[in-house]
């Protein structure tokens, strides 16, 4: 029986917020790291309304919780709500990892760059940023994250592609930076001298439109990377296989965005590894 002076800690809480967020994969990940680590931890899905949002973030301490990450459709919202940002999360004027801290200030921050570049670098270590310029279809929030990691990472031009130029053109002048909005009719031809081909759009995702684009103008030695982990081998990286380029797939920027939050909330550095990959993958339907 442990004697009064005795503390007992209580175990750490922390969760994803979302609406919805049953498909969240976050749970299953942090999970897994818990189990591995021995932590004495939870990490719960949590389901928060839109206009529920930033009470909930108010009363995150109150409510026992170190921090959480954050998903669509609340990152900007949590942008708004957070006591402290990040230069990167003001920046992308979104957050998706909250840090609860001991006097009950919110921090928050944007992982998704740092999980991209550090994808990159684990699956494609000949990549280079400063090789060549990086063609980047999309200009959503992914987007946003990924252009903002390879020109800070040393990438001396990023093509961004969009089939709505208007809001490329929004994320070119907000980001600012060595930008250079491309037509969608140009996706193929801007591929030639690229050194990495991003893929940020749901095109090709299960249940969506197939991304249509030729790589024949792409070099060879150019990285090709899709974000998307539905299916895993996407259309556009099995293409790119055939034409002898290099290919990275979508499930270890997930992982490595989660090692932030993890380290911060429950005090271990995470590694990724392919038992962690395996154990995540065998969740998302192929």
């Amino acid at each position: 029986m442990a004697s009064e002076d005795t503390i007992i800690a209580s175990p750490i809480q922390a969760g994803v917020i979302g609406w919805p967020v049953n498909h969240s994969l976050s749970p299953r990940l942090h999970g897994f790291w818990l189990k591995e680590y021995g932590i004495s931890g939870s990490y719960e899905a949590l389901e928060v309304h839109p206009d529920n949002c930033a009470e909930f973030l108010a009363t995150l301490s109150q409510r026992g919780f170190s921090g959480v990450n954050v998903t669509v459709p609340h990152k900007q919202a949590a942008a708004a709500a957070v006591d402290v940002l990040d230069d990167n999360a003001r920046r992308l004027g979104a957050v998706n990892t909250i840090v609860a801290q001991s006097d009950g200030t919110l921090f928050g921050s944007n992982t998704d760059g740092f999980g991209f570049l550090e994808n990159l670098r684990a699956e494609a270590p000949g990549w280079t940023p400063g090789g060549g310029s990086a063609v980047v279809l999309g200009a959503g929030g992914a987007a946003r994250a990924v252009v903002a990691a390879v020109l800070d990472a040393g990438a001396p031009e990023v093509l961004l592609v969009n089939r709505t130029r208007e809001k490329a053109d929004t994320l070119a002048n907000e980001i600012g930076g060595a930008i250079n909005v491309i037509g969608w009719d140009k996706r193929s031809a801007v591929l030639d001298g690229a050194a990495l081909l991003v893929n940020t759009t749901t095109l090709g995702m299960v249940g969506k439109p197939p991304l249509d684009i030729d790589l024949s103008p792409l070099p060879l030695n150019a990285v090709v990377n899709d974000i998307v982990y539905a299916p895993l081998m996407t259309p556009l990286l099995q293409a790119a296989k055939r034409h002898g380029n290099p290919t990275v797939d979508g499930i270890g920027m997930l992982l490595h965005q989660a090692r932030p939050g993890f380290r911060a909330w429950f005090g271990v550095e995470p590694t990724v590894t392919d038992a962690l990959r395996a154990y995540v993958l065998a969740a998302v339907r192929q």
